[in-house]
């Protein structure tokens, strides 16, 4: 793997991958203290000073060199005003074994038009490319059908659910595990 590995802006055909930006708190907010959408991640809607305090935490997050590094870029449209529509997460699990772990946030308004899966796709590339890695996973809800399509979509294999795997949000949750290799998004990309 060529670590350390600094970010730079990916472009898609409709999508941007950018870094985020102060100016992001707004639309990012919006996301995390949107009930709706914090449903089925690891966290409660967040005030406007836990999101800040996210925000300073992720935006400077723009290299990948040990195991635990991540990005989380924002989701821009090429065609809009450049706005975040929501972000991406891509978190190095595995130096050796060559790994890592992606996700997506996509808003309530953006989503069910591809945006989600584009920016995966963009994600993946430069996992198997640039990167070198040799797998890919993603971790979720399975009750999340959005999310669960968007991982058949880009040909991810459904491994396991963990029943009951954690109590969250008052309630004992499953954890559903996709994956891909680097040798079946190659046979993919044919």
């Amino acid at each position: 793997m060529p670590l350390p590995w600094d970010f730079r802006p990916i472009e898609g055909g409709r999508v941007r991958l950018d870094a985020m930006r102060s100016d992001d708190f707004d639309a990012l907010y919006a996301l995390h203290s949107d009930p709706e959408v914090c449903r089925y991640l690891l966290f409660e809607p967040r005030s406007a000073e836990q999101v800040a305090a996210v925000l300073e935490r992720d935006a400077p997050k723009t290299r990948l060199e040990k195991v635990d590094d991540y990005i989380q870029p924002a989701i821009r449209l090429r065609d809009g005003d450049g706005g975040l529509v929501g972000t991406m997460y891509l978190h190095l699990t595995s130096v050796d074994d060559r790994t890592a772990e992606i996700g997506w946030l996509v808003g309530p308004s953006f989503q069910g038009r591809g945006y989600a899966r584009e920016c995966a796709e963009l994600l993946l590339e430069l996992s198997f490319g640039e990167l070198g890695l040799h797998r890919v996973h993603a971790e979720l809800d399975p009750r999340n059908a959005a999310s669960v399509a968007v991982c058949v979509r880009l040909g991810m294999r459904h491994e396991a659910t963990f029943v009951e795997h954690m109590w969250l949000k008052g309630e004992w949750t499953d954890t559903g595990i996709y994956a891909i290799l680097e040798r079946e998004w190659a046979d993919r990309q044919r």
